[in-house]
């Protein structure tokens, strides 16, 4: 069996009164239907990115709707996990080539990953191309298999193409973040389109009394009474980490005492994170009003809240981007953004809402320096953003998106007798 994440229990009854009415009524309904279905969700680390935050939350909610789910991490050496991250650079359009011996190692790995999977689930849920050679290689166990894409593969490296999408016609189904992600050719006929979403019931979303978040930034050295802009996301190059410090520099020439904090996570599965973390280290050295600060150094949920809920704007300068999560986390604090104009980025951010959308350093200097001089609009456009992040990007909107999935599915073909109500949990309260 492979590693099988811990989870604590949540209620999906918490959302009343956060998220819209409508959204939970169609969930309760939904769920009700699919009743003892099993799923099983697989991705390659359970800390250090959107998805494992989204799965966090997610999993043990389909469980207290009735939907009998588990987490798994697949298992891989170093050497696995350096060609996989190539993998996930190609498909967002970087170039490189994959030897003999790269392709190997990803199938020899694949190959022992799937046979530790178990014939007990009717859904199994891949995310992203770290595990997507399972069904193939281990066959089918009996279930449903879904492809989730959480990157943008609108334009992927030919040879990175060329070697994964044969291992995708082993799927029933497929979910992009949005259309324009399918890649060319796609082997996948049943397509979904699901936006991801923030817990507003996270820790790292909760509302923080202001004292206690001023005192979280002050112990770890930041000035609160100093403006600050922050910038939250993996240490990963579509980022734009250095970009983010040129266009900082270049509004502190006109706001000395501005103070840039650049927090980012390192993961198990994303060995050049290493490498970009030394390189924002390289260029900040000797700078006092820059901050860095990594998941490995104490710097959580908490402090990452305290961050997006203090900061007078928030930056997520990406070139390429999946959808940017941390552009609704800041949102939902009523903080305004400035991003790059990339992926689901454009989504979260519509005209007039929630910040400035950028294309270069220059712009992202332009944006930050407008909002930090003109603090009534940038608290308006805040405001503005959180409520069209209640609207469409809270996680109860992207469990209905998933059971109406599911759902599709059984209609099409219904699952033999064994694949619902097996389990019986109590309903979960309105």
């Amino acid at each position: 069996m492979l590693d099988l994440v811990d989870l604590g229990k949540r209620s999906f009854s918490a959302y009343r009164g956060i998220a819209p009415d409508a959204q939970l009524d169609e969930v309760l309904r939904l769920a009700e239907r699919l009743r003892g279905v099993r799923c099983l969700h697989l991705n390659a680390t359970p800390y250090g990115g959107g998805v494992s935050e989204l799965l966090r939350s997610g999993v043990p909610l389909l469980n207290d709707l009735g939907i009998v789910t588990d987490w798994q991490i697949i298992r891989g050496d170093e050497a696995f996990f350096h060609i996989t991250k190539r993998l996930h650079n190609a498909l967002q359009g970087a170039p490189g080539e994959f030897s003999e011996l790269d392709k190997a190692t990803y199938l020899a790995h694949s190959q022992l990953n799937a046979s530790h999977l178990s014939d007990d689930y009717d859904f199994i849920i891949v995310h992203d191309p770290q595990p997507a050679a399972l069904p193939m290689l281990g066959g089918r166990k009996g279930a449903r298999w879904i492809w989730r894409c959480h990157i943008d593969t609108s334009r992927p490296n030919p040879q990175a193409w060329e070697f994964l999408r044969p291992f995708l016609g082993a799927y029933d189904a497929a979910i992009f973040t949005l259309p324009e992600f399918i890649p060319p050719r796609f082997p996948i006929s049943h397509i979904a389109i699901h936006s991801p979403a923030i817990d507003p019931l996270s820790p790292k979303n909760l509302t923080l009394p202001e004292d206690l978040a001023r005192h979280v930034l002050s112990w770890i050295g930041v000035r609160t009474t100093r403006p600050l802009v922050t910038q939250i996301s993996r240490f990963d190059p579509w980022k734009d980490p250095l970009g983010v410090i040129a266009a900082y520099r270049k509004v502190r020439a006109h706001i000395p005492n501005l103070q840039l904090a650049m927090v980012g996570s390192l993961a198990l599965d994303d060995p050049e994170g290493w490498d970009v973390y030394r390189q924002i280290r390289d260029a900040t050295a000797n700078d006092n009003f820059i901050h860095v600060f990594t998941n490995l150094v104490g710097v959580g949920n908490i402090e990452v809240n305290a961050f997006q809920a203090l900061s007078d704007v928030v930056i997520q300068k990406s070139i390429r981007e999946g959808f940017g999560l941390v552009v609704s986390e800041a949102l939902w604090k009523g903080t305004p953004v400035v991003a790059g104009r990339a992926g689901g980025i454009p989504l979260q951010m519509p005209e007039g809402t929630g910040g400035i959308l950028v294309d270069s350093v220059e712009e992202c200097a332009e944006a930050v320096l407008h909002l930090l001089q003109h603090p009534q609009e940038a608290q308006c456009l805040g405001e503005q953003g959180r409520e069209h992040v209640r609207q469409h990007f809270l996680v109860p909107r992207l469990l209905l998106d998933f059971l109406r999935l599911l759902d599709s599915l059984v209609h099409e073909k219904p699952l033999a007798p064994r694949g619902l109500a097996v389990v019986h949990h109590s309903s979960p309260s309105p």
